[in-house]
């Protein structure tokens, strides 16, 4: 049982990372991403409730590390579905108030359970044995009132505090992160976002980064002497936009098991469309 579901997570992690690459908008990368979640958690909750344990020391770990590891993400994009869907429309003044909002239901779920963040943080193991073995749940230990009605088959008394614990980690980082593109946002353009001057890229990033390798390949910045992570510095002061670790899109742009080139494809129908649609 422990060589499959480590394969289904290591499938996943695989599948999450092309996803990631591939989809820029939030909303569809989080729809994709709780799809194939839930879907690999489905499998390895099969695979639990079909073969045992050997000792409970592989209970425990499974609980306490593996699951709340896929867990966390599952609750990460549900989250950030939720935050994209609920954000409301207005200025820059409204959209921070809203992160910020959102960063103060953080630290009140901190706050209400800071003991297990201790025991978490500090990698205590004294009560593992109530914590993360099935029908093992003590009452006295701040059990949250929708685990007596969960799958006990799959799941312990805090196996889902630990994925909340993971999962707010990275949520704060997404809300840090849109927090400090407000900052990055020049004065004017905060009261002029819709100017027609201003070109955003609303393409995916790795459209992008596929149509920079395809020009710096062509050698036409600087009769060819420029070096590729100038000409990425170039684009991202540009279009003010930040693309990252552009050599591991790169490589994973490689590995496709379909169209390599496909964002250069499509360019290309495109425009043959146009010319032919000018000439009838």
């Amino acid at each position: 049982m422990l060589d499959q579901y480590k394969i289904l997570i290591t499938e996943l992690e695989s599948e999450l990372n092309f996803i990631t690459i591939e989809i820029d908008d939030p909303l569809k990368l989080a729809e994709k991403a709780i799809e194939s979640i839930s879907s690999t958690l489905g499998k390895i909750k099969n695979l639990v409730i079909e073969a045992s344990f050997q000792t409970q020391d592989d209970e425990i770990d499974f609980f306490k590390n593996t699951k709340p590891k896929i867990l966390s993400k599952l609750i990460y994009y549900s989250s950030i579905y939720k935050i994209e869907t609920k954000k409301p429309n207005g200025g820059e003044k409204i959209i921070r108030k809203y992160f910020n909002n959102e960063l103060f239901k953080l630290k009140i779920f901190f706050d209400n359970n800071l003991e297990f963040y201790r025991y978490h943080r500090t990698g205590s193991t004294f009560l593992d044995n109530k914590f993360f073995v099935r029908g093992k749940h003590d009452l006295k230990l701040n059990i949250e009132t929708n685990y007596f009605d969960a799958d006990h088959r799959f799941t312990t008394s805090h196996d889902n505090n630990i994925a909340k614990i993971m999962a707010n980690d990275l949520i704060k980082v997404y809300l840090e992160d849109e927090l400090t593109k407000l900052d990055k946002i020049p004065t004017k353009e905060k009261t002029h976002l819709n100017s027609k001057s201003q070109q955003i890229w609303t393409g995916s990033k790795v459209a992008l980064i596929e149509l920079i390798y395809a020009l710096h390949s062509e050698g036409v910045f600087n009769n060819g002497a420029s070096d590729l992570k100038d000409v990425f510095e170039f684009f991202e002061n540009i279009l003010k936009i930040d693309l990252g670790q552009y050599h591991r899109t790169f490589l994973e742009i490689r590995i496709r098991k379909t169209n390599r080139t496909k964002f250069l494809d499509s360019i290309k129908e495109s425009l043959i469309k146009k010319m032919d649609d000018i000439e009838e």
